[in-house]
């Protein structure tokens, strides 16, 4: 699926190391503002044991994870929506992505200029929001503009829907906090594009002494994004660009000496995806086991559209069984025995973990 993650915050937060570690790919990271112009893509494998235990149940000749898009968007500054330091540029690419991943700094290092020469992440958490709300509040204003002059009376509805998401955004409050009533207001409402309507997931930067023990940045970081309801993940950017250039043999021992079972951005890999709305479902035997990805409440022909489009248009069934009885029953045949594996119609919801085989005639 084409779904993104944009990685956002001010210059010199961590977010390029943080992409480097991600994709595992040498994105320059220097100590400057704007290294980042145009937007680094990379595309990262979900970790899921789910996936690599039937593969090795169905002795599978390859593996195919699930995936998420991040992009590394250029930091932004005060005064981004006024177009400084290339934000008209910066917050378009904002726009194009479905989430936002806010790497905050959470360390103090002299070697390491601030853009505003200290290092305060409450504040710094305000400048980005505040940029993306006053663009927001010139999206909402441009949009009654435009209204205004056609002077339609069907466009009534839609000034009345503009007037109260002005106040709301004046209040400064996101629009993703924002109330719809019907349909035809969500249909309006997405048609603007917000920034401030993308869910948020806030990045905790800290150092490796933050990392293990925590400070009082990393908590403020912690209560702010709570009384917001938003998650945290909490990592140590160098800690994590490190492991992510070790050989394999070598990141167990690695990860061992820092007391972790595996690495922070699996989890942050993890959390985007649910962010984004996403679940996954399975199709595994001798050739291949594969993680497939879909929109929770993502119906069966559509998820084997995903698959391929013949398997969507000539949709006869699918067959299912969980994830969750497979691994507690130990192998397929044990969960017919059961009476779990289960003939689906049309209507069926996939659920994550789903394992599938779709039936089709074209």
């Amino acid at each position: 699926m084409a779904v993104a993650c944009g990685i956002v915050g001010l210059p010199n937060v961590g977010k390029s190391t943080l992409f480097n570690a991600l994709t595992a790919n040498n994105i320059p990271a220097e100590n400057y503002p704007f290294c980042t112009i145009e937007p680094n893509i990379g595309i990262v494998p979900v970790p899921d044991e789910r996936l690599y235990r039937l593969a090795k149940a169905y002795n599978s000749a390859k593996v195919v994870p699930a995936t998420v898009q991040f992009v590394d968007i250029a930091g932004l500054v005060e005064g981004a929506s006024r177009g400084e330091g290339l934000g008209n540029q910066f917050l378009s690419h904002i726009r194009q992505v479905h989430a936002i991943v806010h790497v905050v700094r959470c360390f103090d290092d002299t070697h390491v200029v601030h853009v505003a020469g200290s290092v305060e992440p409450l504040r710094d958490i305000a400048v980005i929001e505040t940029e993306l709300l006053l663009k927001d509040m010139e999206t909402v204003q441009r949009r009654k503009e435009s209204l205004a002059r056609k002077k339609q009376s069907e466009s009534a509805r839609e000034l009345a829907l503009l007037e109260r998401l002005e106040a709301h955004l004046n209040q400064g409050e996101p629009g993703r906090t924002f109330s719809l009533d019907s349909d035809d207001e969500r249909r309006i409402f997405s048609e603007l594009f917000l920034l401030t309507a993308k869910p948020v997931l806030y990045v905790a930067n800290t150092d490796e002494q933050g990392f293990r023990t925590g400070n009082s940045m990393v908590e403020a970081v912690r209560s702010y994004a709570a009384q917001r309801g938003a998650d945290v993940v909490v990592l140590c950017g160098k800690i994590e660009a490190e492991i992510a250039t070790l050989p394999s043999e070598e990141r167990a021992f690695f990860l061992a000496e820092l007391g972790m079972e595996r690495p922070a951005l699996d989890r942050l890999i993890e959390r985007a995806y649910r962010l984004l709305g996403l679940i996954t479902f399975f199709t595994a035997g001798p050739k291949e086991a594969h993680a497939w990805t879909v929109r929770a409440g993502t119906r069966a022909p559509e998820a084997a559209g995903v698959i391929h489009s013949d398997f969507e248009k000539g949709f006869i069934r699918a067959e299912v069984m969980s994830y969750a009885d497979w691994e507690r029953l130990g192998s397929e045949q044990a969960v017919r025995d059961a009476g779990l594996y289960r003939i689906e119609g049309r209507e069926y919801v996939i659920a994550d973990g789903d394992i599938v085989y779709f039936r089709f005639n074209v």
